[in-house]
């Protein structure tokens, strides 16, 4: 009881011109434009530094907080704990820049969460990235009481 795989056939032919030849399928006549997702030059953005002690995500946004671009150690195939390094966030910057290439906003602040090793290392690499940076954010969650203690222990 699978699911039968359809495929159709191209029925669309282009005849050759005065060399008779043979006919040429419609996809060899042209070939394939793949469509590039084109980022305008973006003056303030924003990126998202969350290094946690098992990972490290970078998001690249724009000031009102569309994505504009993201990668994480993970997702670059480092695993364990070599996720969390310093030398894995610097090589999630520079995939950011791949992704983003020239078109990185011209200024820059930087929101950095978590109390992983790689955030100083992320910092680091965007600064030599030759971006602009104007502020830089602390956002980590710091508890202010703790916890309920536990009730008396009666014996």
């Amino acid at each position: 009881m699978g699911k039968t795989k359809v495929t159709a056939k191209a029925t669309d032919e282009v005849v050759k011109p005065a060399t008779g030849e043979g006919t040429v399928s419609a996809t060899e006549a042209s070939p394939a434009v793949k469509a590039e997702k084109k980022v305008k030059g973006i003056e303030r953005g924003r990126v998202y530094i969350n290094a946690s002690y098992n990972n490290t995500t970078i998001t690249v946004t724009d000031a009102s907080g569309n994505v504009l671009a993201w990668a994480s150690a993970g997702s670059l195939g480092f695993s364990g704990p070599k996720k969390a390094t310093p030398f894995a966030s610097s090589k999630v910057i520079a995939a950011l820049g791949e992704k983003l290439k020239s078109a990185w906003p011209a200024s820059l602040e930087i929101v950095v969460k978590g109390a992983g090793s790689g955030r100083d290392s992320a910092v680091r690499s965007l600064i030599n990235h030759g971006c602009n940076i104007t502020s830089i954010k602390d956002v980590t969650p710091v508890p202010h009481n703790g916890p309920r203690p536990p009730k008396v222990r009666r014996v």
